[in-house]
Formats: C-alpha cells, structure tokens, sequence
C-alpha cells in the first residue's frame, strides 16, 4: 500500500498541482493585500472617505448584556471586489500563455519526410536499374 501511494504522490499532475496550491495561496495573499490595502482606500476616497468594511446594517444595538448584530456588507462587498480582480488577473495570465501557444502552434514545421517506398516498389526500382546497366530496349 505504500508503495502505491508513493507512486500516487509522486505523479507529476500530483507535484503540478501541489506547485499550483502553494502559488494559488500566495498569490491570493497578494491580492487581498492589493485590495485592502490599495484599492479599497482609493475607492472610499472617491465615495466620499467611506471604509467599505465599515459598511454594515445595525440590526441590533450592542447592550452591556448582548452582542450587536449586524450585517456587514462593506466585507462582502470587499470579498467581491476581491474575488474579480483574482479572475481578472487569471484571465490575463491565461490569454498571455495561450499567445504564447499560439505562437508556437504558428511556426512553421518542418516539411513531412516522404513515405519510404514499399518493399514491392523498392524491388521494381532494382529490376529497372539492372535493365537501364544491361541497356534492355523497353520500347521493342
């Protein structure tokens, strides 16, 4: 059984996705850095210095015996915003490569090698060579 997994593990669509998880998760952090960090202040300074995560609907009061309730959606909005510039930046990612395919796809390959001839044709071309050396007349 181990030695099963260990075959399993070590596949290389295993690795490439393991490689994919790892640089999917940083590449994540980035983002969520880009948005909290850079667009979310620009875009509440364009709505007038609102902090979208501030954002939310008081359903009810905070009591010194009870929690406040609320439903932020300044964060889900957030998360949204996150979530399409992650699209976008995979989208471009995937156009740029496929340019790249595309290109490769369009350089020109080298011209097919003839067939070989079959051992039938290889024997005909032999016998008319041997007529040609000998100077047999074909036209009697």
């Amino acid at each position: 059984m181990f030695e099963e997994f260990k075959k399993f593990a070590m596949r290389g669509n295993v690795i490439d996705l393991a490689i994919g998880v790892i640089i999917g998760g940083a590449f994540g952090k980035i983002t969520t850095s880009l948005v909290n960090d850079l667009i979310t202040p620009l875009l509440g300074l364009v709505l007038g210095r609102v902090d979208l995560t501030a954002l939310k609907i008081v359903l009810r009061e905070a009591t010194d015996t009870t929690a406040g309730l609320a439903i932020t959606y300044g964060v889900f909005l957030q998360n949204i915003l996150d979530f399409l510039i992650i699209a976008f930046s995979i989208f471009m990612m995937i156009r740029v490569i496929n340019r790249f395919k595309k290109k490769e796809e369009e350089a020109p390959a080298a011209p097919p090698a003839p067939p070989e001839p079959s051992a039938e044709e290889k024997l005909l071309a032999e016998i008319r060579d041997l007529l040609k050396e000998q100077g047999v007349d074909r036209s009697a």
